[in-house]
């Protein structure tokens, strides 16, 4: 299925895009995000639409989302019972997308539609995903832009995909690139390093940021947290998901190491130094090593059959194929 839609959309121009906005508290800026995308869009020859997610707004974007779909039928909008984050909204935006390109884009005026054209041309170019580098970036010097350099380096240097803005949700990308993913905390700015888990060819392109008209920023410096954790989890996810007991039987070998040597520690003190067992706590040290080595060593193996349960039920191999060549007609044995 990935092969085709790459023969169908590489190089042409009448492909369809889906462009997904999500939207939290953003009043003000909904008409005018609208018009400014259905502006360049409609000047594009491509077909188009464009998803807005309303994440459980509190203020008055429901209605003003109602309003512009009521005058375009091309804006389709769906509405969450509550908020769920950024990441769930993309996730639905995704779901309910038609297009074999999609972009995603902030509600909040900060990125440009314009740019969009620019990244549609990268993806006709032959890259798979390209994602937008706010260089000149318009917010808080040390608190937003500061802070977000440290955690692009460290996100970069760990997941082996070089980028130097992350936290840009302007982006467009191939929709069989993220085919199955799911999206849960704040792992949208991952989806980079899942189109690797593909073998997508991944580009970066500087784009326009504008400093914010309406309201407040929604994220604090706690999402910092958030982030690493996601980066923890999709790290081992694309390291270990296949064989969990590595990463288990690791640990476990370790913990068993430092009980041995713990308990030979304490061998040696007992006849070379005359000390007690009870006057020192290294049997109890050792002992708990022990025990934290065995447990996880079961953890490992109860890991392995769930991810082998993972991959049975849902008749999914442990690898991805970019394309296959001359099977057409060969019939399968089994």
């Amino acid at each position: 299925m990935g092969t085709q839609m790459r023969e169908e959309t590489h190089g042409i121009s009448n492909y369809q895009v889906s462009v997904i906005a999500p939207i939290f508290n953003e009043e003000e800026s909904i008409e005018p995000l609208v018009e400014a995308l259905l502006t360049v869009l409609e000047t594009m020859n491509r077909s188009f639409e464009v998803i807005l997610v309303n994440d459980g707004s509190t203020d008055r974007s429901a209605e003003r989302l109602d309003n512009v779909a009521a005058r375009n039928p091309k804006v389709r909008v769906i509405e969450f019972r509550r908020n769920a984050g950024q990441a769930a909204a993309l996730m639905a935006g995704i779901d309910h997308a038609t297009g074999d390109i999609i972009v995603t884009i902030d509600a909040d005026l900060q990125n440009d539609p314009q740019d969009i054209p620019m990244l549609l041309e990268r993806i006709e170019s032959g890259a798979d995903v390209v994602c937008g580098w706010r260089k000149n970036r318009k917010d808080a010097k040390i608190r937003r832009n500061f802070v977000s350099r440290v955690a692009n380096r460290v996100i970069s240097k760990i997941s082996g995909v070089s980028l130097h803005d992350y936290g840009c949700t302007l982006k467009a990308f191939r929709a069989d690139m993220i085919h199955g993913v799911r999206l849960y905390g704040e792992m949208h700015r991952f989806i980079p390093i899942y189109a690797k888990w593909m073998g997508a060819t991944i580009e970066e392109v500087e784009v326009r940021h504008h400093p914010r008209k309406f309201g407040s920023s929604k994220y604090g410096l706690e999402r910092i947290f958030k982030v690493l954790l996601d980066l923890l989890l999709i790290t081992f996810l694309d390291r270990y998901l296949s064989k969990p007991i590595y990463v288990f039987g690791a640990f476990s070998a370790f913990c068993l190491v430092v009980s041995l040597l713990v308990l030979c520690y304490s061998i040696f003190l007992k006849f070379a130094e005359g000390t007690s067992l009870i006057q020192t706590p290294l049997p109890v040290l050792s002992a708990t090593a022990l025990l934290v080595g065995a447990v996880s060593m079961l953890l490992g193996l109860l890991a392995e059959i769930v991810t082998r349960t993972y991959f049975e039920s849902q008749g999914r191999p442990g690898y991805e194929v970019r394309e296959e060549t001359n099977f057409a007609n060969i019939q399968k044995t089994h």
